[in-house]
């Protein structure tokens, strides 16, 4: 449920409302309440799953730090159909290996606003797209808040997509 976050199951044959498709997961609109289905339970609203994200064999660390980036960009702030890493919402990303190979991923990312409801739901979103990535063991995400976010941390796309140039 959005904003709270809450798990809920909706039951088979209730009617909604599709109100967002972006970046692998929808938000159905349900009973004067919005919720966030996952890409890979399309199906039950009737949609083809999303499938998580794969590397070749042979990938490289430039492949690897692609497809983090690529993940990345599939969260959408709710309220701005434009993904967090155009919008300037991420500080930092940095990658490691642990004892075992295994990747770490760190990242440090800021809010449109800090009084934003969206906030746990969008580092979880970014946490559990991450963990998708094969060969990463772990992601840390922190939030913050210095320096306080502004449209001119965004891209030059994403300022003109929302007219913010």
């Amino acid at each position: 449920m959005i904003p709270q976050g809450d798990e809920v199951t909706i039951p088979a044959g209730t009617v909604g409302y599709i109100t967002q498709a972006l970046g692998g997961s929808f938000t159905v609109f349900v009973d004067g309440n919005l919720f966030r289905v996952a890409g890979i339970d399309a199906d039950a609203i009737g949609k083809e799953p999303v499938m998580p994200p794969s590397l070749p064999e042979n990938a490289t660390e430039d492949d690897v730090e692609r497809l983090i980036w690529d993940q990345m960009k599939t969260v959408y702030d709710p309220e701005i159909p434009v993904n967090i890493v155009d919008l300037g919402l991420i500080y930092r990303c940095e990658m490691t290996k642990d004892d075992h190979g295994g990747r770490i991923i760190d990242v440090e990312m800021t809010l449109t606003a800090p009084g934003c409801g969206m906030g746990d739901i969008l580092v979880d979103d970014v946490r559990s797209k991450l963990e998708l990535v094969p060969t990463v063991e772990r992601v840390n995400v922190e939030l913050t808040f210095e320096p306080p976010w502004n449209h001119h941390m965004m891209s030059e796309v994403a300022r003109l997509e929302t007219g913010m140039f």
